[in-house]
């Protein structure tokens, strides 16, 4: 059964990627990336009463006001990415840790920030028990990311930023790229990749509409439930 609806859940970002490929220019994702939404045990992330929708294509709550996003959209920003065995990746926004085990299973490093203590310590308990050891989990405002560790190949940011944060952009190494969904909460947001050249300047191209919880923290200190 459980073979089954993974089987389900990879067809179905297989039709979605062929759907959209006019918006993305994408008609399917990298291999490699199909196999880490096959190998990633999507059901550890979701709260058990909600076992049975987890290889459904759409969000899920996971507490906190937050969501684990549809397998779909976790696979086209991982494969807008394009990580690689030997790229250290910083994550903006854990939550359940879901995305962060997929990158896992493609990159050398991941360093992932969560701004709800709850959420940061379940996922970094989560992620140790199912054996990702290269993902590091740190509780702070993704605004300021993680310079201790820049600069990074790419930085995905899976919550709605109503702009890109500077210091996120000056920890983007040169030929970098950074995915993250861009917009106001529960009005228009579209997925964009910003690439980084070897000058230093940025090409930014809007890829699809989508909808996320917004991104906290920043000048203003809004902050999530604790």
């Amino acid at each position: 059964m459980r073979a089954t609806k993974v089987r389900n859940m990879l067809h179905t970002i297989e039709r979605e990627a062929r759907l959209t490929a006019p918006l993305t220019g994408r008609s399917a994702f990298d291999p490699r990336v199909m196999d880490a939404m096959k190998q990633v045990p999507r059901d550890a992330f979701v709260l058990p009463d909600l076992l049975d929708q987890a290889f459904e294509n759409g969000p899920l709550p996971i507490g906190m006001g937050q969501t684990i996003s549809q397998p779909y959209i976790v696979a086209l920003m991982t494969d807008l990415l394009e990580p690689e065995p030997t790229h250290t990746i910083l994550e903006i926004g854990t939550g359940s840790g879901y995305q962060a085990a997929i990158l896992a299973q493609l990159v050398q490093q991941i360093y992932t920030l969560e701004i709800i203590p709850v959420l940061a310590a379940q996922a970094a308990d989560l992620l140790l028990r199912l054996g990702y050891d290269n993902v590091e989990v740190r509780t702070g405002d993704g605004h300021s990311g993680c310079p201790e560790h820049a600069p990074f190949d790419g930085i995905i940011i899976t919550a709605a930023t109503t702009h890109l944060p500077p210091k996120l952009i000056e920890q983007l190494k040169p030929g970098g790229r950074l995915v993250a969904p861009i917009g106001l909460p529960d009005l228009s947001q579209e997925l964009v990749l910003v690439e980084k050249d070897q000058t230093g300047k940025l090409h930014t191209s809007d890829i699809l509409g989508v909808a996320f919880v917004p991104m906290t923290g920043g000048p203003d200190k809004r902050r999530q439930p604790t």
